[in-house]
């Protein structure tokens, strides 16, 4: 046996070790936040450390860089923090927490992505005509993105990405792509304002003590309603300046509005399983998230081969099989920035902390309006520079002045990060919103971040600055 076929064997053998390690993660967290027991998420945290050992052939750098930053940060915590392991391993456990979210929504967009009725509701989102067809994209990204997460721009952007290459004329063309795009990416970064199966609510809500979905959602769905409001009048403003200039041709559509059924049926009932159990067992969205999703996705999955009962057995062991052996892997790359990020959040907020404490003491004279907007505007700010809005969150949540101190709600400051996780989807060329529009406008994602949503991050910022200090003066409990 030749040196090559060794290794070739060898990388085989801690693929399948590290794959099969998440789904033990996934079952230990799940029975951590539904017990309230903490020892499996300090055994989660535990095999997190296994797989990042193991997952390190065949990485990029940017992956390796955040590896890099990770351990730098842990050995610095050594000699400046008292309780440094005692940090580490929150870290750690707030980690395997991101990863399990992600799986279990990565388990909805699996039974999605075979779903023939899927297709056909995007493909009559993306077919109907010029005056409504912003607002029906925008719809689209909204709904498919509480179902796909990130796969609903992958959907319904090449969609439309498909729809505009039949059109000769290249100026016109490239218009109704970025129109079409901007409805998606629009309607879908105004989902993460609200949606209990987004890393904006689970992490806002992990981050932020006493708070909770319930009393920040009405606040949260009117902030998504003010950017989607915002997006059409935007594009509407752009539509008539053009009008004298270029007219538009309209697709013509073969389905009916019944062609969106299943997509509602999907987006009621997955959302009144978790409400429902929410109001049973008195826990947080995300738990119920973490062990309704898996389940439902399965149903979902075996719903599709309904009529053959050996079909829809085998069909359905073999999608869980497949999710489990190789989509878990191919995730790897998504997954350690996931879980580095929270990691280094974590890590970074608590020696800013240590060597900052006094000097931020200043934040609690702040009145908390002006600390509410700040955050909104910070967010993107930290997006221009390469962080993520997981890793923004985690670094600056903890840093925030608790609500007792500016005598507010607590669920007003998951009111502001949620705004300014929006905001940041939008405009951060870092984001994975920004660079799948780019990549299907054909464009750079500084361009589509700063140039096409520019004026959509400034008003929108505006807006939900006005709207932060009215809901926490009025709405929000």
């Amino acid at each position: 046996m030749n040196i090559a076929e060794t290794y070739r064997k060898s990388e085989s053998k801690l693929r399948t070790i590290a794959t099969l390690l998440m789904p033990f993660v996934m079952i230990n967290v799940i029975l951590s936040e539904w017990s309230g027991i903490r020892a499996p998420y300090i055994i989660s945290a535990f095999l997190i450390i296994i797989y990042l050992s193991l997952s390190l052939n065949n990485l990029s750098l940017s992956r390796k860089l955040f590896l890099i930053v990770g351990l730098f940060l842990t050995f610095c915590s050594i000699f400046l923090l008292p309780d440094w392991f005692s940090v580490s391993i929150e870290a750690l456990t707030k980690s395997t927490f991101v990863a399990t979210f992600f799986l279990s929504l990565c388990c909805l967009r699996k039974a999605a992505a075979s779903s023939p009725s899927m297709e056909k509701c995007g493909k009559y989102l993306a077919e109907q005509k010029s005056n409504l067809r912003y607002l029906t994209l925008s719809f689209g990204g909204h709904m498919f993105g509480v179902i796909l997460s990130f796969g609903s721009i992958s959907l319904l952007g090449s969609l439309a990405e498909k729809g505009s290459s039949d059109i000769k004329n290249l100026e016109m063309r490239a218009i109704k792509r970025k129109s079409m795009l901007l409805a998606v990416q629009r309607g879908f970064v105004a989902m993460t304002c609200w949606s209990p199966l987004t890393f904006s609510i689970a992490i806002t809500t992990s981050v932020i003590p006493d708070t909770s979905w319930k009393g920040a959602a009405i606040s949260c769905i009117i902030s998504a309603f003010i950017l989607i409001l915002l997006g059409w009048a935007l594009d509407y403003l752009s539509s008539q300046k053009l009008k004298s200039k270029i007219e538009l041709e309209d697709f013509s559509s073969n389905g009916t509005w019944h062609t969106l059924i299943p997509l509602a049926f999907i987006f009621i009932t997955l959302l009144g399983m978790i409400f429902i159990l929410m109001d049973y067992t008195d826990l947080k969205a995300v738990p119920i998230v973490m062990l309704v999703v898996p389940i439902y996705s399965i149903a979902w999955v075996a719903y599709q081969n309904m009529g053959n009962t050996k079909k829809m057995f085998y069909s359905t062991k073999h999608r869980v099989d497949e999710f489990i052996n190789d989509d878990i892997y191919n995730y790897k790359a998504e997954l350690i920035v996931l879980i580095m990020a929270a990691f280094i959040g974590i890590m970074g907020s608590s020696l800013i902390d240590q060597l900052a404490g006094d000097s931020m003491s200043f934040l609690d004279a702040l009145p908390a309006s002006i600390i509410l907007i700040s955050i909104i505007w910070i967010m993107p700010l930290c997006g221009q520079i390469g962080m993520n809005p997981i890793l923004a969150v985690y670094m600056i949540g903890p840093l925030i002045p608790s609500a007792a101190v500016m005598g507010i709600s607590p669920n007003s400051i998951i009111v502001a990060l949620t705004a300014g996780w929006a905001i940041t989807g939008i405009s951060s060329p870092f984001t994975a919103s920004t660079l799948l529009i780019a990549r299907l406008g054909k464009v750079t994602p500084h361009h589509a971040g700063l140039n096409w949503n520019g004026w959509f991050t400034i008003i929108g910022g505006l807006l939900l600055s006005v709207w932060i200090i009215i809901a926490n003066e009025f709405i929000v409990t």
